[in-house]
């Protein structure tokens, strides 16, 4: 690291400091290796003996190729560790079943509103929204973390804008729901005041309303409690990722997912490369100086590791486990 400056409280001591941690997300600008850090601390917690589930929620996955073995779909053994699952997330099933949940409650409402007309263009108007793979997505991550069949999960986001609009989710849900549900409220009331009978009707869609905000408010409540969830960011030593990095960190402070620091990767090692350096090497060391010491006074206190350039991509699980050596070191 830069004499500048130091670590103060790094992610091994960070971890052992809040032993309820369950929750880990790792996201940055894109290429800064999330993938890896991600994949890295999997495999730390693994080896504590817990069960531990990496799951990607970027909809561009590299934990196949991380890994060395195909993951997509299912959560899979990761071979050569143990206490270890990988899991690329599959929005298409969900999106399809989003759709047919769609297609059942207009229908379901259509009828009960007495509206003559199929409910398929509306559903189209619904899937078509840009953000509804984000939501599919969300919805997993949520699944995943509902059921609870893993002591830790590591989940690789995608960069970083997707990652902020993917945990806002819950946020955007919450508002979302408490409108419907007010207009649903008001629109059962009405019909119950004009109805000639004191039988109170069946509101499928009320009632999936309500579990839906239920479900929704548990998982804000698990990616805002400090003790169980902490957001890393993951940077080099270079002007943009320490920009975006810079900006993100405020924002996920303010909507109260907790941040549990910086990770940067990627940092020329002075001793191995010696004195007699080419020029053009020489030139990256001084720009990676400049820019760590930017990084400490930005993120005074925060930086929990430093992994530097290995001679080749991390691939595999014995290159994780330099990778863990160093960053848990």
């Amino acid at each position: 690291m830069s004499a500048q400056g130091a670590i103060t409280t790094s992610i091994g001591q960070y971890m052992a400091e809040r032993p309820e941690l369950k929750y880990l997300f790792f996201g940055g600008k894109g290429g800064v290796g999330k993938t890896v850090m991600a994949g890295a601390t999997a495999l730390w917690l693994a080896g504590q003996g817990r069960r531990t589930l990496l799951a990607s929620t970027n909809p561009v996955h590299s934990l196949s190729s991380l890994l060395g073995q195909d993951v997509f779909g299912k959560a899979t053994p990761v071979r050569g560790a143990e206490n270890y699952w990988a899991y690329e997330i599959d929005t298409r099933d969900t999106i399809e079943r989003s759709k047919k949940e769609i297609r059942d409650k207009i229908q379901w409402f259509l009828k009960f509103a007495d509206i003559s007309t199929k409910a398929d263009d509306f559903v189209e108007s619904a899937t078509m929204n840009p953000a509804f793979e984000e939501s599919a997505m969300f919805e997993n991550m949520v699944d995943l973390m509902v059921k609870n069949e893993y002591d830790a999960y590591v989940f690789d986001t995608a960069p970083t804008a997707n990652a902020r609009r993917l945990l806002g989710m819950s946020k955007v849900y919450s508002l979302w729901v408490d409108k419907m549900l007010r207009s649903r409220q008001e629109a059962r009331s009405l019909r119950e005041m004009l109805s000639f009978t004191k039988k109170k009707e069946e509101d499928p869609l009320l009632d999936y309303l309500l579990q839906f905000r239920e479900r929704m408010g548990h998982a804000r409540g698990l990616l805002t409690d400090s003790q169980r969830t902490a957001f890393f960011f993951v940077t080099l030593p270079e002007a943009l990722p320490i920009a975006v990095i810079t900006r993100f960190i405020g924002w996920f402070r303010d909507f109260g997912i907790p941040v549990g620091g910086v990770v940067v990767n990627m940092l020329l090692d002075r001793k191995a490369i010696g004195d007699n350096a080419p020029e053009f090497v020489r030139n990256r060391m001084q720009m990676q100086d400049e820019y760590m010491q930017e990084i400490w006074e930005k993120f005074d206190g925060a930086v929990r590791g430093i992994v530097p350039l290995f001679e080749t991509e991390v691939r595999g699980v014995e290159m994780l486990r330099r990778v863990t050596a160093v960053l848990f070191a």
